[in-house]
């Protein structure tokens, strides 16, 4: 059974947890009936997202027995048959439909099924067309908080929505980017071949400095201040901005540009995230 957990990539759902943006950005967020909803969005991506985990690896299997880590992997190290493995990816599709059911709205329905279908189109091959293997990364970021506003009923800022989208594209180009570094020239990713490390730098950091354009522009914009009460969330630019300078800090450094295990691994950065988070709760709800 660990074999299979372990290929879920459990640690990987903290990405789910924003679906609870909105929710928590609306100043609702000890509201029962929101976080039930919202408990049973995040379960749905958990299980659907475990599933494309799933599906990517058996599709994969022949090439990560060839790579010094990902030969590691359960199914590439046959720990989980594939048979199995097929079978598992079935199972958890079919609990993330259910979940969703649970909290059935049909633009939330559409949103989720085009996750899963073009994450299966990016493990079939997508994923070697280049810009379009990062833009359906980022996708993925954006269906998240979409679907969670859409279950709970909850308008989000635009200035929102594109500080995610910039800083989606910054978190993918610079897993690109560190693959590219990492990566001998015979276990590569195909679409690495298209990238050089010199654009990865100059996008990456184009997206970055417009991630904290936009997160500045949402916490001074009217809308916000109205909606809040409080012209208090200015101050939460300089936590920001030391953030997004320690991230890039561990990009640049020996990472492998995985945001979640950035996040996991370094400590400093997990305690500054915390922080923010702990910051961002005082000012909407006390």
């Amino acid at each position: 059974m660990k074999y299979y957990i372990k290929e879920m990539r459990p640690h990987h759902w903290i990405k789910n947890i924003l679906v609870f943006a909105a929710l928590a950005c609306s100043g609702h967020l000890f509201s029962a009936s929101g976080v039930i909803k919202g408990l049973w969005g995040f379960a749905a991506f958990c299980f659907i997202s475990s599933a494309v985990y799933f599906i990517n690896d058996i599709r994969d299997v022949e090439k990560d027995r060839k790579h010094p880590e990902k030969c590691k992997r359960p199914i590439a190290s046959g720990k989980i048959p594939v048979r199995n493995a097929c079978i598992t990816a079935g199972i958890l599709f079919l609990l993330a439909a259910l979940c969703n059911l649970m909290v059935f709205e049909p633009v939330a329905s559409v949103i989720i099924a085009v996750y899963f279908l073009l994450n299966l189109g990016y493990s079939l091959g997508l994923k070697n067309v280049p810009l379009l293997d990062v833009t359906i990364l980022v996708s993925g970021f954006i269906f998240r908080i979409l679907y969670g506003a859409i279950i709970t009923n909850i308008e989000i800022s635009n200035w929102l929505y594109l500080t995610v989208i910039a800083a989606a594209f910054y978190f993918s180009l610079g897993k690109r980017r560190n693959e590219l570094k990492r990566t001998s020239p015979g276990n590569t990713r195909t679409v690495l071949n298209y990238y050089s490390e010199g654009f990865l730098d100059k996008n990456m950091y184009m997206c970055l400095a417009l991630t904290n354009i936009f997160y500045a522009l949402w916490s001074m914009d009217e809308k916000t201040v109205e909606a809040y009460g409080s012209r208090c969330l200015i101050w939460t630019v300089p936590i920001v901005l030391v953030i997004c300078m320690k991230y890039s800090l561990d990009v640049e450094g020996d990472s492998d540009g995985d945001p979640v295990e950035v996040v996991i691994h370094d400590k400093v950065l997990s305690v500054l995230c915390i922080a923010y988070l702990a910051l961002m709760l005082a000012i909407l709800y006390f």
